[in-house]
């Protein structure tokens, strides 16, 4: 037979709820970019080891990145099927701008945030001698022709023949999920992404997350 739980005068009196109020309180913000970054499916995903983000949510965000001093006035990436990634960028510097290619690393791990992207097929729809010069030299050679290509201050870019290389970890660190830990862990450092590859209309990432168990059931119960 159960007996029922008797909290005594005694024992209430000796819990601290101002420090337990105060320990909600300083995990408020944390919850909060937590919630904005991950729903529970999300984060079961990335427990799992794949998530699946479709192309208008990967629009969404960049779009949210983009203001007044940016280099591009807009940027909109279209997944295929045949796992190419087609990107349409209204530049500053040189007004729309067509690359698809493939993406051969996507990595994130620790202080290491990059992507390399091979462009395949490329123009400049805006300027038909240029768009026709352009489909035909490399990108590094292009460059030195219309000038650096960067996309934004904090994403470092670097072009190596057909191939971009882009440094995204100062954009991280700059988030409001950069800057955040949970029980003692950071969560950017804790997460892993080892692989992008578009698919039809989405991009699959390989990922992970470096955290004790019992943390990464306190994040889901944060979810609920």
């Amino acid at each position: 037979m159960d007996m029922p739980t008797v909290i005594s005068a005694q024992a209430l009196n000796s819990i601290n709820f101002n420090d337990i109020s105060s320990t909600i309180e300083n995990y408020s913000p944390v919850i909060d970019v937590v919630k904005k970054t991950w729903t529970k499916e999300s984060l079961l995903d990335i427990l799992a080891g794949k998530i699946s983000i479709p192309d208008d949510v990967i629009n969404a965000s960049i779009a949210d990145q983009i203001d007044e001093t940016s280099k591009v006035k807009s940027l909109i990436v279209t997944s295929q099927a045949n796992g190419k990634l087609k990107i349409n960028a209204d530049t500053k510097a040189m007004g729309r701008l067509e690359l698809t290619g493939t993406i051969d690393e996507f990595v994130h791990r620790g202080d290491t945030s990059y992507v390399k992207f091979t462009v395949k097929e490329r123009e400049l729809p805006d300027h038909q001698v240029m768009s026709w010069i352009f489909s035909r030299i490399s990108l590094s050679m292009a460059q030195k022709i219309v000038g650096k290509i960067d996309l934004a201050d904090d994403l470092k870019t670097d072009i190596n023949h057909n191939t971009i290389t882009v440094d995204y970890q100062d954009m991280l660190l700059k988030s409001d999920f950069g800057q955040v830990s949970f029980q003692g862990y950071n969560l950017l450092d804790a997460l892993v992404i080892e692989k992008a590859e578009p698919k039809d209309g989405y991009i699959e990432f390989t990922t992970g997350l470096n955290l004790p168990e019992p943390v990464k059931t306190m994040l889901l119960n944060i979810l609920l």
